[in-house]
Parts: C-alpha cells; structure tokens; sequence
C-alpha cells in the first residue's frame, strides 16, 4: 500500500514538472535570442495588467512569444514587429502610446497637471507672503507705536512699584 502511495506522489509529481515546463526556443544566434529578449519587455500582455509578455503565463501572452519568434526567424526588423503586434492588439500592447489625437489626454494631462499644481503652490505662497507683509505693516502704525511705548511704561512703572528687577 505504502508503494502504491509512493509511486502514486511520484507520478503527480513528474506530470505537474511537465506541465511547468519553460518554452524553449531554437534561436540562430545570441543577437536574435537579445532581440527577442528586448522585444517581450517592450511589449506588453494585452490580458494581464501592465506585464510584459516576457513575465506573463496567460495563453494570449505564451501566443504573442511565438508569433514574436516567428517574426524574428522571418527576418523582420524590430520595428516592423512592434509594428504587427499594435496592428494585431492595438496600442495597448506599447508602453508608450503614439502621439494622436485621441492619445492627447495621455501625454499632456500629467505635464498640465504638474503646472496647475505649481501656479497654485505659487498663489498660495504669494497670498501668505501679502498677508504677513500687511500684518507687519499694522503693527508698525504709528498709533501702535505710541501704544507700546504706553505699555512699556505702565510696565515699568509696575516694576518699579514691586521692587522687581528688569
């Protein structure tokens, strides 16, 4: 029975290694297996949440690597199959979506914000400086000037009185 349970573990074993088993591709030389390297981190899995299809395990991603090396034994440049891939998944497939009309938002929102938040950092700075700057114009008023000295010598009369040093 032991045996049974033994060889049972050890069959499960062997068939969950098999279906790990990493994608192995014939590459002609070490340029191309670089050039397929580059391009499944340039290019991102349409399914899975901002991963390249060179770190994702879905099925369409696993497509894409073979189609990506089809391309490259075909002899097509890196651009052309860039070119392929946004032309078969869309933009979505580049981390940097092409400069067009409907991708304006993508690419001037960020800068737009930064400025907007900078000129209000500004006008914010610009009020507090205006307002202490008037504050330091009311206490130096020549009324408030005549009622420290008032002040200070009610003070010192005070302490004159009460033989309390100054």
């Amino acid at each position: 029975m032991a045996k049974t349970l033994m060889g049972l573990c050890m069959g499960l074993l062997i068939v969950s290694m098999a279906h790990a088993a990493i994608e192995v591709f014939p590459f002609a030389d070490d340029q191309q297996r670089d050039r397929f390297q580059h391009l499944t981190e340039l290019l991102r899995c349409p399914k899975c949440q901002n991963q390249t299809i060179g770190g994702s395990n879905s099925p369409i991603a696993q497509d894409m690597r073979e189609q990506l090396f089809t391309l490259l034994q075909q002899g097509h440049s890196d651009q052309e199959v860039i070119d392929y891939m946004k032309a078969r998944f869309g933009d979505y497939v580049v981390y940097q979506p092409p400069m067009r009309k409907d991708t304006w938002v993508l690419w001037w929102l960020p800068p737009l914000a930064l400025l907007a938040g900078a000129i209000i950092i500004l006008g914010l700075v610009w009020h507090k400086r205006r307002q202490s700057n008037a504050a330091a114009e009311v206490t130096s008023s020549p009324h408030e000037a005549q009622r420290a000295a008032r002040l200070q010598q009610v003070l010192d009369r005070y302490a004159d009185d009460k033989d309390i040093p100054s």
